[in-house]
């Protein structure tokens, strides 16, 4: 069966299902039998054994045991897990699919807009604390400033990368009530450091990227001296190795450290060039960035960009550490 998304709407809601597409009229009569089909509603509610089944309706064993194997024929239904019953190998049963429908083969209309994508399971749990319950985005994207700031007296040439990356993020959450977009020196005045925070841009440039750097994985190398700091590069203490090239960066997410219920993500170069690839890295390669990425609050890649094409612009990343 082919997998498809059912959208829905309520209010300014929008709501998605899993639905499995039947091509062929006789599984779905399969299906439609009286007691398969609450047979599959059952164990759409709980994955279920074939006695628990028989029980639960009052029928006969051998009558469950046959429409159960209807539905596995038909492909409605699949074993979800076993467990060993008094000396016997229980089947535990769940459904395909949250819904299942048939297509008429006509051709598909363009949508204007699509605000909720399925997305894999890995990007969902990356981003699980920005995301409110009705897919709002829940958070600051943090740039910085374009003015000279900080101890560094920068003007940061990086913040508009955060719009690619806000494309990215429009393919699975919904635009928040509140604008998103922050300056660095305008998070500090306004004291919103307690926020699930995306911060996009090296310490150099984004004064928000330096107060969590000594929270991060791998850090940047800030060292004071007589003219101010000294940037060094990334320096990992896990394999003691110093990335300096411009074109490296960070892409990290770890505990917000003002505020344990909240995260940050950090998007950062050594060079403007840097914080791109590290941009590219969470939306074109994201699958490589976050191939072992499992759901833990502390998570750190170096990446380094590269000009495949020989344009002059970094277009493809590779994993350093």
């Amino acid at each position: 069966m082919d997998k498809k998304l059912l959208l829905h709407q309520e209010d300014k809601t929008h709501l998605v299902k899993e639905i499995a597409v039947i091509k062929e009229p006789q599984k779905l009569k399969m299906m439609l039998n009286k007691l398969s089909w609450k047979i599959l509603v059952m164990l759409s509610e709980k994955e279920m054994y074939p006695l628990e089944v028989a029980k639960k309706l009052g029928v006969h064993e051998q009558k469950v045991y046959y429409h159960i194997r209807k539905l596995a024929k038909a492909g409605a239904i699949t074993v979800s897990r076993e467990e060993i019953k008094k000396g016997a190998t229980a089947r535990y049963y769940k459904p395909v699919s949250e819904a299942f429908g048939i297509e008429l083969p006509l051709q598909y209309r363009t949508m204007q807009t699509v605000s909720v994508l399925s997305v894999d399971e890995r990007i969902q749990k990356f981003f699980k604390e920005f995301l409110f319950k009705d897919n709002a985005f829940e958070g600051k994207i943090v740039v910085g400033s374009p003015t000279p700031h900080g101890p560094f007296k920068t003007s940061a040439r990086d913040g508009h990368y955060a719009a690619y990356l806000t494309f990215f993020l429009g393919q699975f959450s919904r635009m928040p009530d509140e604008f998103a977009i922050k300056l660095d020196v305008d998070v500090k005045a306004e004291k919103e450091e307690k926020n699930n925070l995306l911060l996009v841009g090296g310490p150099g440039t984004n004064l928000l990227t330096q107060e969590v750097n000594e929270f991060l994985p791998i850090r940047f190398n800030m060292q004071p001296s007589d003219q101010g700091y000294l940037f060094g590069g990334l320096f990992s203490k896990k394999s003691s190795q110093v990335f300096t090239a411009d074109a490296v960066g960070l892409v990290a997410k770890i505990v917000n450290p003002w505020d344990s219920d909240k995260r940050v993500i950090v998007l950062a170069g050594n060079k403007a060039v840097g914080t791109k690839a590290c941009v590219l890295a969470l939306t074109n390669f994201w699958k490589k960035t976050l191939k072992d990425y499992d759901g833990d609050s502390t998570f750190a890649r170096v990446i380094q960009g590269f000009d495949m094409d020989g344009d002059g612009k970094v277009d493809s990343i590779e994993i350093l550490e």
